[in-house]
Parts: structure tokens; C-alpha cells; sequence
């Protein structure tokens, strides 16, 4: 295959992949609304499975981390283009 062909392989299968995260994304964010909206920080703290909150917690803030650079990347971009 060639580098060309392989390249536009690869972008459908970023857009394929981008496109699932955000289903699933949007799906995690839905769950969480959904509890933040019916207890109180305080039970959820008292009552949740303290390592399952932990690794919640861990995971928002890995995905805080990467879409803040995707986030900066796109302000860079911006800004370039003006």
C-alpha cells in the first residue's frame, strides 16, 4: 500500500474513531448528570464506592488533560490562520 493510501486510511479511521468517542462521551456525560442532578456531593461521597469515584475522578481527569491540548492546539491553529 502506498504512503497516500495508507494516509487516507487512516484519516477515516481517526473521523470512525473521533466520531464513537464522542457517542460514548456523550453517553458518560448523560450518566454523570444524571447522579450530580439526584444526589447531593455529600451522599455521593458518603455512600458511592469510594474506588469507583477515585477512578471516575482519574478518568475526567485524564480526558480534562487531553482535550485541554486538543483545545490549545485548535486556539494555536486559530490563531495562525487569522
Amino acid at each position: 500500500m502506498e504512503y497516500g493510501a495508507k494516509k487516507q486510511t487512516d484519516v477515516a479511521r481517526l473521523k470512525a474513531d473521533l466520531a464513537a468517542a464522542s457517542v460514548e462521551l456523550l453517553s458518560a456525560h448523560c450518566a454523570a448528570d444524571r447522579v450530580r442532578l439526584q444526589y447531593s456531593t455529600h451522599d455521593i461521597v458518603a455512600f458511592g464506592d469510594r474506588r469507583g469515584l477515585l477512578r471516575a475522578i482519574s478518568s475526567a481527569e485524564a480526558l480534562h488533560s487531553f482535550f485541554s491540548q486538543l483545545g490549545a492546539q485548535i486556539g494555536r491553529e486559530d490563531r495562525a490562520n487569522r
